[in-house]
């Protein structure tokens, strides 16, 4: 491999004004350099082509354990947490993830500060220190990292997957770890786990086989200074490349032809429909599995998903290449059964093989190829720009894998038609070699195995070819076909001159009917736009009973629609139907050409919407399973989902919903839906590349459809029913808490939200709170995390409830209870107090230089841009210029004023201070949870039992939203 540059030509987008460059140092580790002279952050990403198919047999989770570990200290960097600390207290953020063959760390930070936090970076892959302290403790992190993944559904499976393969391939692994298998066993065996890290650090990281990418605003002459000056001394012990030959899964060792069945956590019935296949990467240029998933997943008429649909069997399918290497693949095909479909399996496994059957049959399409071939293009071209922080790490990922032209690209763009490729893959998807996972409760009872690192009960059969194919000759005759040329493919890609330099949206029109705010595309430069609807309908949130089916009204919508807008969908047009407090709310999203032509077919469907009976029962069924499996979610969201429950007026609990939904009907919905729609107020959005003109004819357009005309269907509103949102007012020097049982018995995580209430949104406080955050953030993760080992999720972080402000501490945890956890909370906050006290007059300029960098960083693209704007006008805040108007707040800031600003709504039994403790006890802290029942209440604090009665006796903050001057009639 030559040193030094290498003037590849590397396959960029259109619109892509980056610079690239690709280098290989002396050790061999090989770079990209990125240059973008408008970013704001600059990143880095190494890819580590070892992964936890490394791990030695006994050792389990040893490359996780390790990717983990590197983020303590270095012998460059000594202390503990440091480099976090560095990154964070500079804007940043850093992660690590750690795959099969490889392990990707990375991070971002202001641009001003990137020469050092990549120097502290380097240290990772030059000389870690592994404290036998740290690996202590760090096993815990790890082990509660598991704990969290122990009760989902989705590593519960893939494991199941993993386990039926065979035990001598690296893919049957346990690949997290746990407290098991990194501290017991290796003990019991006499192994010393420290000793075994280091070990696998030496032995396994070597230069040679890294890869990465360093993200600047710097010349690409400069960061190649930067990166040789850093990065050499990573050694180079010149090791092969790992590889891991064989399949993991055949027929002589009985791992195909098998049905699993298997019991879930969730409710809800599964079907994966598995293959061993030939990877797709060996033939990227020709997309075998794109071109497939593509038709299989397909969702238009005559496609497999819409026949499944129409017999009321499926609520959804995918289909795709799922995990791969460059040795083995496997094919999925994932439905999401109904009742009904959970009855008729074979049926359906015998309708999905008729489908390949046709596609065998009627031989590879060329102009399907095209097509989808012309979208990737399109696709990858016109990309939206993402945050360097992710950008980096695809890239690096995509190192590993493709040669340095493709690095940008990897398998997005499939160009080259080879029927014989796409034919031998087809042919692999037979009843000789397919896996079948069937999940459901309903198999509770019905099985004779556990998979043994989650605890997943399942039963195992053989199933024969010829039984496969007696499916599909029982299988019911439907009209399955090939989908239709899809007529949403953009063809007109030119971008308009916006008219005015607009900074900030405009309200462009304004009447008893609608509002439009409009924000011409002025820095993306993309033949894209942004279209939100937001349809405030009084009707919709009077009760527990409107408000679900408010909800089955926006769910049916989309299930009406989707057979046509699938298509949209497949070409970069995105749309989306949600169901909101008020109402519902339309989006739409992607190439603006055929945007006007989905919206109005979306507006035609509302007004003309009717209950069809057939798909209300499938979507009735979907949604009453949606609102069960709530209480299987991770602890820390059910806290967060409280929280919001007590601040929020006019909330209702999923429980009421839940009630009422199993007694609504289709006659309910008839009633309802026009009733709905008898008296609205659209508040619109319009962004992108529209003109002005364009943007008030949609919207006029959806204004005749529903209030004018002979017969309308929609009345504006009265003054008195605009929407407001009202968020309740804590008292100050009280401190509230709402204790409750988790609701999955199973689950032994607890979790805790200390919420802290500060002010009504204020530039000057508000930024007075953002700096406290981004001070305390690192402290907070260090002391709660790395040093106490609360829990794996420990997060300080901003609350905003439609601009009410403060701070919460989310910690979830199987060592030790919520009350204790806030104890330990409140101790950091009074540790925190004398290292705010002693922070030094450079320390503050630059914490309060790094907030500024971070609300100057500009949007990366318009949906991002949208959602900033859309979050104003929503919340009723109106204040578009809030980044510029915060950073003059900041500029002006002392630190006196933080640290009385600290000192009077942070500190530990400050007179203004209001706090609300929600804590969740899972069954390892029940004992906790009922002897807090019984203890006295201590001075200034009010035990919450009742949810809805402690709110009615709150008073409320003023509403921004339908307040003064929002709207005048």
């Amino acid at each position: 491999m030559a040193v030094g540059r290498e003037d590849v030509e590397i396959l960029k987008p259109r619109i892509d004004k980056r610079e690239y460059r690709r280098i290989v140092l002396r050790n061999s580790l090989q770079v990209l350099l990125i240059s973008d002279l408008d970013t704001d952050k600059c990143a880095a990403s190494m890819n580590v082509g070892v992964g936890s198919f490394c791990d030695p047999d006994g050792l389990e989770g040893l490359a996780h354990f390790l990717e983990h570990m590197l983020f303590y200290a270095s012998e460059k960097y000594p202390l503990e947490d440091s480099y976090s600390k560095y990154i964070i207290e500079h804007g940043g953020s850093t992660n690590a993830f750690t795959a099969s063959e490889m392990t990707n760390y990375y991070f971002d930070v202001n641009s001003d500060c990137f020469e050092e936090a990549l120097d502290r970076f380097a240290q990772f892959f030059i000389k870690p220190l592994m404290s036998a302290d740290a690996t202590m403790r760090e096993i815990k992190a790890v082990d509660s990292e598991n704990q969290k993944n122990l009760l989902s559904d989705a590593w519960r499976m893939n494991q199941l997957q993993k386990h039926l393969s065979l035990e001598s391939h690296p893919y049957h692994k346990f690949s997290t770890g746990n407290w098991d298998t990194l501290d017991v066993r290796p003990k019991a065996k006499g192994v010393d786990i420290r000793q075994e890290l280091l070990k696998f650090y030496e032995d396994k990281y070597s230069a040679n086989l890294m890869h990465l990418v360093v993200y600047s605003k710097e010349s690409l002459d400069k960061i190649q200074c930067l990166v040789e000056d850093k990065f050499q001394e990573i050694r180079n012990s010149d090791r092969s490349r790992f590889q891991f030959p064989g399949q993991p899964c055949t027929s002589e060792h009985l791992q195909l032809q098998i049905l699993v069945r298997a019991v879930p956590i969730k409710q809800g019935h599964k079907l994966r429909i598995v293959w061993p296949i030939t990877p797709s990467i060996l033939h990227y240029k020709e997309g075998p599995c794109r071109y497939l998933g593509h038709l299989i997943g397909h969702e238009g008429e005559g496609s497999l998903f819409y026949v499944l649909k129409k017999l009321g069997w499926a609520t959804g399918l995918f289909a795709g290449e799922g995990e791969w290497t460059s040795e083995f693949s496997f094919f999925n095909v994932v439905i999401d059964l109904t009742d009904a479909g959970q009855d008729r399996m074979q049926d359906i496994v015998g309708l999905l093989f008729k489908y390949i059957q046709l596609l065998q049959q009627s031989g590879v399409c060329k102009w399907i190829f095209d097509e989808l071939s012309a979208v990737c293009e399109t696709g990858f071209h016109y990309q939206d720009k993402i945050s360097p922080i992710d950008y980096v790490v695809n890239i690096s990922s995509n190192m590993q894998i493709y040669p340095p032209k493709d690095w940008l690209v990897g398998s997005l763009l499939p160009l080259d038609f080879n029927p014989a490729i796409i034919q031998k893959i087809v042919n692999e998807l037979s009843p000789e070699n397919v896996r079948i996972f069937w999940e459901s409760k309903k198999f509770e009872g019905l099985t004779d195995k556990v998979e043994p690192w989650y605890g997943t009960a399942y039963s195992i059969e053989k199933v024969s070819s010829s039984t496969i194919q007696a499916w599909i000759s029982s299988a019911p005759n439907e009209n399955l076909h090939l989908p239709a040329p899809n007529v949403f493919i953009p063809k007109d890609l030119s971008i308009k001159n916006a008219q005015e330099e607009v900074k900030f949206p405009v309200l462009l029109r304004k009447s008893s009917y609608s509002k439009l705010w409009y924000k011409p595309d002025t820095v993306f430069s993309t033949p894209k736009a942004y279209v939100k609807i937001d349809f405030n309908c009084p009707h919709a949130g009077n009760s527990p009973e409107t408000e679900v089916l408010a909800d089955l009204f926006a769910q049916l919508l989309v299930d009406y629609l989707n057979e046509y807008a699938y298509y949209a969908r497949v070409a970069g047009l995105l749309y989306g139907i949600s169901h909101t407090d008020s109402g519902f709310e339309v989006t739409l999203v992607g190439y603006n050409h055929k945007l006007k032509i989905l919206l109005e077919t979306i507006i035609d469907k509302i007004v003309k919407f009717e209950v069809k009976p057939d798909r209300f029962s499938v979507i009735k069924e979907m949604v009453i399973k949606d609102y069960q499996n709530f209480k299987f979610q991770q602890p820390y969201q059910q806290a967060m989902y409280y929280c919001s429950l007590i601040l929020k007026d006019q909330t209702r609990s999923w429980v009421e919903r839940l009630d009422v939904l199993p007694h609504l009907n289709v006659e309910d919905l008839t009633k309802f839906a026009p009733m709905m729609l008898s008296q609205a107020f659209l508040e619109c959005y319009i962004a992108g590349n529209i003109e002005r003109e364009e943007a008030e004819t949609m919207v006029q357009h959806v204004e005749d459809v529903f209030f004018k005309g002979p017969n309308p269907i929609c009345r504006p509103l009265f003054p008195s029913q605009f929407l407001t949102n009202r968020v309740v007012k804590l008292e100050r020097g009280m401190n509230y808490c709402y204790s409750k049982e988790g609701l999955n018995p199973s689950d032994e995580n607890s979790a805790l939200v200390h919420y802290i209430q500060v002010h009504q949104d204020d530039f000057i406080l508000n930024v007075k709170l953002q700096l406290f955050a981004l001070v305390a953030k690192q402290p907070a993760f260090h002391e709660l995390r790395s040093v106490e080992q609360l829990g794996y999720i420990t997060v300080l972080m901003q609350r905003n409830d439609s601009g009410i402000c403060g701070v919460q501490f989310i910690i979830q945890s199987t060592v030790k209870g919520p009350a204790h956890i806030d104890s330990r909370v409140e101790a950091f906050l009074k540790m925190f107090e004398s290292k705010l006290y002693e922070m030094t007059n450079d320390e503050f300029k630059s914490n309060v230089n790094a907030l500024i960098d971070m609300k100057l960083e500009k949007h990366k693209n318009l949906r991002e841009e949208s959602r900033f704007y859309w979050r104003e006008i929503t919340d009723g805040t109106l204040k578009f210029d809030r980044r510029e108007a915060e950073v003059a707040a900041l500029k002006k800031l002392t630190q006196q004023e933080l640290i009385e600003f600290f000192n009077e709504n942070v500190k530990v039994g400050a007179t203004r201070k209001k706090t609300l403790s929600v804590q969740v006890h899972g069954n390892q802290h029940l004992a906790e949870y009922h002897s807090q029942k019984s203890e006295a209440v201590k001075p200034n604090t009010i035990q919450i039992d009742d949810i809805f009665s402690f709110r009615r006796s709150q008073p409320l903050y003023g509403s921004f939203r339908g307040g003064i001057g929002h709207v005048k009639l």
